[in-house]
């Protein structure tokens, strides 16, 4: 699958927020966004008014970028979320949640998505006692996502869940660190996704 291969932070500073993607740098006075609160290039700091088409595909970008899911692959969940019951952008956040990558993410073995999704490819992770390395795996409510017994003494995770030990956990998962698991309680609700976005923009975009 393509991967943006550029500086993450110029992500960040496109869309004029952060979307924690440097992990613990994004927290630090490191960050870009704090630092240059611009858009990147030669013209960045001129403000142009958006079209209704740009103001959706802002939106649509941003979304990809914060779950670090591809053109395909997000335009894939957006049909699925569309044959489901309920509102269709709050489903399709719900689902972006539920990958396997995100929730390794959010329990704090992982110092930002695209590092907890390298860890899931290269199996370190267990949901219901079987390995698991999809990152996009869907994860349900009950499921119990674990470091695989050969992996507990990795020296990155236990890196990673002391320097988050502050950040919380959402209220839709419980994390257990002495055991270094974790289980869905329910699935993600809008309220428990802390990404400032427009999803209706989205399902306008794709609707046309």
């Amino acid at each position: 699958m393509a991967r943006y291969k550029d500086e993450q932070c110029r992500i960040c500073r496109r869309e004029g927020q952060k979307l924690f993607l440097k992990g613990s740098r994004c927290y630090s006075d490191k960050c870009s966004v704090s630092r240059r609160n611009y858009a990147p290039g030669e013209h960045g700091q001129k403000r142009a008014k958006l079209s209704e088409y740009g103001t959706q595909l802002r939106e649509k970008q941003k979304t990809k970028s914060f779950y670090g899911v591809g053109e395909k692959q997000f335009r894939k969940y957006f049909e699925m979320a569309s044959n489901k019951k309920g509102i269709t952008g709050e489903v399709l956040l719900q689902m972006l949640e539920s990958r396997l990558d995100n929730v390794v993410y959010r329990l704090g073995f992982g110092s930002s998505r695209a590092q907890a999704r390298q860890l899931v490819n290269h199996g370190h992770f267990d949901v219901n006692g079987k390995k698991v390395d999809i990152a996009s795996y869907l994860v349900k409510p009950g499921d119990v996502i674990s470091v695989r017994e050969i992996k507990k003494d990795s020296a990155i995770i236990k890196a990673n869940l002391e320097a988050n030990s502050a950040r919380p956990v959402p209220e839709w998962l419980e994390k257990d660190a002495d055991n270094l698991s974790g289980k869905v309680v329910r699935l993600a609700s809008r309220e428990d996704v802390d990404l400032s976005v427009e999803e209706h923009l989205i399902v306008e975009l794709y609707s046309k």
